[in-house]
């Protein structure tokens, strides 16, 4: 199903109007569903998603990588092994190769090595099966969607539910996929203009964690933009780091303990990157808060094993304190809850 603009701003107008990623930082923060609702359903499957609306997200959050064929479909990286049901199928064990991406040596089997057609014949399967043992009783039971048929959920979901349903897509090692003559840009912005969300004021936010693909891609998309932070990179969110990141995007999405540093197995005091974000016009998203105990600090944990969940809440009613304009979350229903 591809939707004109005008036939998408006419499903959902009412809810448009009051959705709050169109908003000022003032106004409430949105609640970014990280690949759905990835803590209680395999990531980046249409159930996880609707999952994440039901739970009151604003926006979902697919990554994009490439195949063979030069399709954009939904993994959180290319190298599919920990996400597919890939090592056990027979037909494509010589497929399993090492590639070097962004630096690092990475064995396995790669999206980009496979027509559409052939991944649709794989199914999802939980990443993290011993955290989420509840997710993982769900493996198996979805293909690998495309980014249209995330796009297309979206459309549907915001008419369900009346309330406009955002998509906030990740470009996934654009460098890499360029190098092997399979640049991701120019097709996701195709995507986007066929869909009617080539506009400032449409429900999408386009990130990275590669500055230049950005900036390439602010040529050819009026769809906003969102620089992606590591914590090992604290100089890009200096002052005059978010100075330059204004140049070419709209907002910044740091990892959330670079607005909320742990001291002593506690959360300390925000630090300046929201103030100084908001300065230059840059909204902040951060990621991403997950409800287990391994992802939370000391303080917040809760009983004795690292899959039982501790007390996340208090990290989003911190970031919520410290003016973000949004958050990530595995868990869109703790962070809609909290933000209430």
């Amino acid at each position: 199903m591809h939707l004109t603009r005008r036939a998408f701003t006419a499903a959902t107008a009412a809810a448009l109007a009051a959705t709050p990623a169109l908003a000022s930082p003032a106004r409430k923060p949105i609640v970014i569903a990280h690949r759905g609702a990835s803590g209680e359903r395999p990531e980046h499957t249409l159930m996880g998603y609707r999952l994440a609306v039901d739970q009151g997200c604003d926006f979902i959050e697919p990554d994009l990588v490439l195949t063979m064929d030069g399709v954009l479909v939904v993994r959180h990286e290319n190298e599919i092994s920990g996400t597919t049901d890939i090592a056990s199928r027979r037909e494509f064990a010589v497929r399993r190769t090492a590639k070097f991406i962004d630096g690092e040596k990475v064995e396995g089997w790669f999206a980009e090595d496979f027509t559409l057609a052939e991944l649709k014949t794989l199914r999802a399967r939980e990443r993290l099966p011993d955290l989420r043992p509840g997710s993982a009783k769900f493996d198996g039971r979805e293909a690998v969607p495309t980014f249209q048929e995330v796009i297309d959920l979206a459309t549907a979901e915001s008419r369900r539910v009346g309330r406009t349903i955002g998509v906030y897509p990740e470009m996934k090692h654009p460098a890499f996929l360029a190098s092997l003559g399979l640049p991701i840009e120019a097709r996701l912005a195709a995507a986007l203009k066929t869909n009617g969300l080539d506009a400032r004021d449409a429900p999408v936010f386009v990130q990275c964690f590669e500055a230049a693909p950005l900036a390439t891609f602010k040529t050819l998309s009026k769809a906003r933009r969102v620089q992606l932070v590591g914590a090992g990179n604290p100089a890009m969110v200096s002052a005059e780091g978010l100075k330059a990141i204004a140049q070419y995007a709209d907002g910044v999405g740091p990892d959330w303990s670079m607005v909320l540093p742990t001291l002593d197995g506690a959360l300390g005091p925000p630090s300046a990157l929201v103030a100084d974000a908001h300065a230059v016009g840059l909204l902040v998203h951060p990621w991403t808060v997950r409800a287990e105990n391994r992802f939370l600090p000391a303080k917040l944990r809760r009983g004795t094993s690292l899959a039982e969940h501790g007390d996340a809440e208090a990290v989003f009613l911190a970031l919520y304190a410290a003016g973000v304009d949004g958050v990530f979350s595995d868990f869109p229903g703790l962070a809609v809850a909290a933000r209430g």
